[in-house]
């Protein structure tokens, strides 16, 4: 894209002063080249797998999570449409979301898809008392 190779002169001249030169050399080039490449690798590298992930550049989120927080929300939905109208507390929806999912499921996780599907109008999340009322509107 023009800002990386806006990125790619601006390197090779600031590589070229730090060896006191006035003009930027092919050895310049090829190190900035080489620096945009780790430091691109180092943000597309997914944390949990080790990878690389073009995902964690784009979105900021890997693949993988990503994935994890769309399965994660489609067992909550299909938890909650046999409790509609119904209020339950958080602790207990976690619990049994890690039996369904045979994985512990995190709280700020859990937490931030409950904020989402209370923004849909599927839930009203009381975040202080930890307590959700599934409203009639959740399908499976």
């Amino acid at each position: 894209t023009p800002r990386q190779l806006e990125s790619l002169v601006r390197l090779s001249e600031s590589l070229a002063r730090m060896r006191l030169g006035r003009v930027v050399t092919r050895d310049d080039v090829l190190e900035a080249v080489r620096l945009m490449k780790v430091a691109t690798q180092a943000a597309a590298t997914d944390p949990r797998t080790g990878r690389i992930d073009m995902d964690m550049i784009t979105t900021g989120r890997s693949t993988a999570a990503r994935e994890l927080e769309e399965n994660l929300a489609a067992s909550l939905k299909e938890l909650l449409v046999e409790r509609r109208g119904n209020r339950l507390g958080v602790s207990e929806i976690r619990r049994q979301l890690s039996e369904i999912l045979n994985a512990q499921v995190q709280q700020e996780d859990l937490t931030d898809i409950l904020k989402v599907m209370d923004a849909d109008g599927l839930v009203q999340f009381n975040e202080r008392a930890q307590t959700i009322f599934v409203r009639a509107g959740v399908v499976g």
